[in-house]
Order: C-alpha cells, then sequence, then structure tokens
C-alpha cells in the first residue's frame, strides 16, 4: 500500500534528519524522560540479595519485545543496600549498551530494575513510549556506530540522553505507533510462516538423506538407474540403522578408509598469515559442501611441516567440536589445503566419497555422535569414535546413482528455500523501511488508522 506525504515539510535542523512534518518538533531524549538510567548487579555470592520477588532485567532478556517476566529476582534487601537500583515503571524502554546484545530493546510489561548495561528510558513526558520504541528500532545501527572501544564496544548514557528525536503530537505519535504495532505484526506473522515452511522443507530434505542412504533409491528413481526398485531387506544388526536392503553391508568407516587422521589442533594461530594455503576450520564445512567464507591461512612451509593435516581433493572432513558430525567432501578448491580442528577421513577406497558424505550426515548417522542413553548431542569426539562409525554400503554403482539422485533431490528443496529466504529478507526489507519513513514523517498514516 503506498502512503501519503505530509502536506507541508520545514527543516529539521538535524543534518541526517532532513525535513520533518511543519508541525513536528525535534528534542533531544534527556528532555523526554523524567528518568534515563541504568542498573547494577549485585554481588553473586550474597544469596540475601536473590531468589526475592522483584525482576531484575539483564541484557540478554532484551528481544524487541515486551518483558513479562526475568530468569532472576532481587530482594528489598538488595535495593536498600544498591541505590543504583531502582524500580521502574511498565512501558519502560530498555536498550544494551555494550556487549554481544548492544542495541537490543526490550519494553517493561511488569515493574523491573535492570543491571548495568540497561538503559532505562522511563516516565516519559513529551514521548509516547512505543513510538520512542520504533524510533530507537530505526535508529539503532547508528547508535551502535557511536559506540567506543575495542573488544567491546559501549554505548555511553551521556550519548543516548543526547540524541535528537521528531516528534509530532502526543496523540499523532499514539496513532504512528498504533500503525506500526498494527502493521509489524502482520509482517511478523507472515515472516513466522515463511520460516515454518523452511524448517518443514529441511526436514523434509533431512528426512530424504535418511532415508535413500539407509534403504535405498525409491523404486521410480532405481529402475530408472537400472536397480531393483524392491530390494530384499535384511536385519542390519545395528539397532539404529534397522532394515537395509540385503545386497548392502554394513562396515566401520576404518575399513574403507585408507586413513583417517585429524587436522592441526595445538596452537593453531601460531602459523596464521595475511595470505598463503587456506586452512579450513568447522564453520567452512557444511552439509556436503564447503564454503570459503572467513579463511584463515598459513604459509606454503608451515603447509609442508603439518603434511598430516593436509587435505586433498576427494578426502571428507568432519566436524569435531559444537555440530559434530557435518561432513564435507573436499574439492578442487581446497586440494592440498590444511584444516584446524577437523577429522580428516582420507579418500575412502573402493567407494564413492560423495555417498559416504550423504550418510554421515544423515539423521540415523547422527546417533552415533550421540552421548549415552539421553542423546544429547557430544561437543567433542576423536579419531577413534570416527574409525568405528558404521556405515551402510552398497555397491559402489549404486552409492553413486543414490549421490546423483539426492544432489538432484537436495538441489530443489534448496532452491525451495533459497527462495523463501530470500521472500523473508524482502519484507524484513520493507519492514524496516515502514518504520523508518513512519517515525521520521515521511509517510502520513494518521488516515490509515482506523
Amino acid at each position: 500500500m503506498k502512503y501519503p506525504a505530509y502536506p507541508k515539510y520545514k527543516d529539521s535542523g538535524v543534518e541526517w534528519l532532513g525535513e520533518v512534518p511543519e508541525h513536528w518538533e525535534v528534542k533531544k531524549a534527556t528532555y523526554c524522560f523524567r528518568v534515563i538510567g541504568s542498573g547494577t548487579t549485585p554481588r553473586s555470592d550474597l544469596s540475601d540479595y536473590y531468589d526475592g520477588d522483584i525482576p531484575w532485567v539483564t541484557t540478554s532478556e532484551l528481544r524487541e519485545a515486551s518483558i513479562f517476566a526475568t530468569k532472576h529476582l532481587l530482594t528489598e534487601e538488595a535495593l536498600s543496600h544498591y541505590s543504583a537500583l531502582k524500580k521502574y515503571p511498565v512501558g519502560t524502554i530498555l536498550m544494551a549498551m555494550y556487549g554481544a546484545t548492544i542495541g537490543r530493546l526490550g519494553i517493561l510489561a511488569i515493574p523491573a530494575t535492570v543491571n548495568q548495561a540497561c538503559c532505562a528510558f522511563a516516565w516519559p513526558e513529551l514521548v509516547d513510549n512505543r513510538f520512542f520504541f520504533f524510533w530507537l528500532w530505526m535508529r539503532r545501527p547508528v547508535l551502535i556506530s557511536l559506540s567506543f572501544g575495542g573488544g567491546q564496544p559501549n554505548l555511553s548514557q551521556d550519548d543516548l540522553r543526547k540524541v535528537r528525536i521528531p516528534l509530532p503530537p502526543l496523540s499523532e505519535q499514539r496513532t504512528i505507533a498504533a500503525f506500526l504495532d498494527a502493521q509489524t505484526s502482520k509482517l511478523d506473522a507472515l515472516i513466522a510462516k515463511k520460516r515454518e515452511l523452511i524448517d518443514k522443507l529441511k526436514e523434509k530434505r533431512a528426512a530424504l538423506i535418511t532415508r535413500t542412504v539407509t534403504r535405498g533409491l525409491p523404486p521410480d528413481a532405481a529402475k530408472a538407474a537400472g536397480l531393483d526398485p524392491h530390494p530384499k531387506m535384511k536385519d542390519s544388526g545395528v539397532e539404529w540403522l534397522g532394515k537395509v536392503p540385503e545386497h548392502w553391508e554394513v562396515r566401520k568407516l576404518k575399513y574403507i578408509s585408507s586413513g583417517i587422521t585429524v587436522g592441526i589442533v595445538i596452537e593453531p594461530s601460531k602459523y596464521y598469515e595475511d595470505e598463503g594455503i587456506p586452512c579450513l576450520r568447522s564453520f567452512n564445512v557444511k552439509q556436503n559442501y564447503l564454503t570459503d567464507t572467513s579463511l584463515v591461512y598459513i604459509s606454503e612451509e608451515s603447509n609442508a611441516l603439518l603434511e598430516k593435516s593436509m587435505i586433498y581433493t576427494g578426502d571428507l572432513v568432519v566436524v569435531r567440536s559444537g555440530q559434530p558430525g557435518v561432513t564435507a567432501v573436499v574439492d578442487e578448491r581446497f586440494d592440498r589445503a590444511n584444516c584446524i580442528d577437523l577429522i580428516i577421513i582420507r579418500r575412502p577406497r573402493d567407494n564413492y566419497e560423495l555417498f559416504i558424505s550423504y550418510f554421515l550426515n544423515s539423521k540415523q548417522a547422527q546417533v552415533q555422535f550421540s552421548e549415552g542413553t539421553g542423546g544429547a548431542i557430544q561437543q567433542h569426539f576423536n579419531i577413534a569414535m570416527a574409525a568405528n562409525l558404521l556405515i551402510a554400503i552398497p555397491p559402489l554403482p549404486e552409492q553413486r546413482a543414490i549421490a546423483a539422485y539426492l544432489d538432484r533431490e537436495t538441489a530443489a528443496i534448496d532452491a525451495l528455500v533459497a527462495k523463501v529466504e530470500t521472500a523473508i529478507d524482502r519484507l524484513q526489507e520493507y519492514r524496516a523501511a515502514l518504520i523508518t519513513a513512519a517515525v521520521t514523517g515521511q509517510i502520513d498514516v494518521r488516515e490509515a488508522v482506523q
């Protein structure tokens, strides 16, 4: 929907803002709230300060939404001993001032106190809290750019007090906020549905891989590949694997690979250079493919010295920490490159490396990376575990047919996922543009709110 502009505009006196509607004002945040403050963290070793009934917000709880409950509760004793701790009222806007959450926002739906990393905008006088929330959301990237500090950027309360806000009359602010509440809610619901679709497509992809690498090709695909569309099944002898085609074998990985080793483990950063030989890390390994994003490099001399962890086209690399079991085949881009803290499976003997990769990325194979009966994925696994991984092995021609089939089918699913992700990006861009246009007066939405 196209929204009209305001009838008349004037120079705002603020370079970045440009013109605003003629009847709007521009004021600093400090004049719009009775209190702009923060809080503190009581000593954690004194139990008398905790497990009370006063909500205490940390920046981890700022998620651009209303805050109805907090993980931690303080006591009245904590508030009496720490003058920096104040109870802020419902409607207070919170913004994270530093750390990994810098710029995150929240709105108190309950009276609460906050820690020292939260800036609280409380008791508004000239501004509607929801209008201000949307304005802060719009201005957040620029505010973050004002932060100082190297390892941990910081926003200061002084900087936040000085920020200039374009202000229509209070009733109009409420109208704009109501408009944005309604429109962003619709957009957020649509984005959520598209994300649900992506989840379902990814589940379908995972189920397709798992079924095909453990049961064989679907009848039509098997027939097209010249294979038996209805092979007899047998018990694999492995509980988590169940039945497999009768002509398949179940073998340990160490019997189908010429060698299994590990990448650089001890102080890999001491070898880093600005350029040279690429060195793969865990986040370069995705399911069945490698990415060159954020590569690190080592010298040719170091690569020769670290020959044991050198990788070659056709080898498999497997993540061993964080998301253990994620596997990809080394392609020509990384032939004779190196890697850090990855399990290296040398090119399988008499087997197709891409089929092995698909199998290791299947849901069934992930059972082998699980820990105990609880099923929690281990955060680390070693060469011995990798060597003893069990794999259901069809004859080599069938492996190639399965890999080719999965390449086609997963590519089709991946294309759908990419299409939906593009639609989400466009919706998010429109959402951001709509908020910006409304809170800066580029569009007049007064007639849009009934």
